[in-house]
């Protein structure tokens, strides 16, 4: 049975156009950046406010219940021992990634773009399936481990190719130690791997090759001229 919605929401635009109702769907403030954060799979409300340490409690209960409205995420409790509840996207919900990598890139190139701010571990995993130079990643096959103060992930480039999934990195060639704002500092700001060791801002442990070879993997599209086009 198909859930009656419309009468669940205001309508912003009364506009047929596809892309006016995917900004009925998730154009609030926040509501993207929290599909963002569950890409890498269920996040407890504590986390997510982690991850979006700007958004106020009552803010994310009010997204999370338009996106759960919406077929856009569900919420559902673990079994025990952990028992606790959870927020994940549906199947349709995952489709979105692509939108938020188009978006990510198209960004990128603004002038004022700054990645030296503040960013969750989502959003570092979420810049490195959107932003692998294929070219460069093409001869490649390595597994890379990231653990974070909160968060832990594993990267496998294959030929071209990354997937990447939050848990314990422990099959990894080599794991960073480090905050999302560091690695991101390497890979995308040319911090030399030796200066943040020697910091003590990020630690390596197994194959440092494999840790140089990671830094040349992505590359932020070239800024947009602002002229007429």
């Amino acid at each position: 049975m198909t859930k009656d919605i419309s009468g669940a929401r205001e309508r912003w635009y009364d506009d047929a156009c596809g892309m006016a109702h995917a900004l009925e769907l998730v154009g609030e403030r926040w509501a993207l950046l929290v599909v963002r954060e569950l890409m890498f799979g269920p996040r407890r409300f504590g986390e997510l406010r982690a991850g979006l340490p700007g958004i106020s409690a009552n803010v994310l209960t009010q997204r999370l219940e338009g996106l759960e409205r919406e077929g856009i995420v569900v919420r559902r409790r673990l079994p025990s021992p952990a028992n606790a509840q959870v927020y994940e996207l549906t199947a349709w919900g995952y489709e979105s990634e692509p939108i938020l990598q188009a978006m990510g890139r198209w960004a990128a190139r603004s002038p004022t773009h700054d990645p030296s701010r503040p960013l969750s571990p989502a959003t570092l995993m979420m810049s490195f399936r959107t932003m692998l130079d294929v070219k460069r990643a093409a001869r490649v096959t390595a597994t890379f481990g990231f653990r974070f103060p909160d968060d832990a992930f594993v990267a496998t480039v294959d030929h071209g190719a990354i997937h990447v999934e939050r848990g314990e990195p422990a099959r990894a060639e080599v794991l960073f130690v480090c905050a999302p704002a560091t690695l991101a500092a390497v890979v995308y700001g040319g911090l030399p791997l030796a200066d943040a060791e020697a910091s003590g801002l990020l630690v390596l442990e197994g194959s440092r090759a494999r840790a140089k070879q990671l830094a040349g993997l992505f590359s932020l599209p070239p800024k947009a001229s602002l002229g007429a086009g």
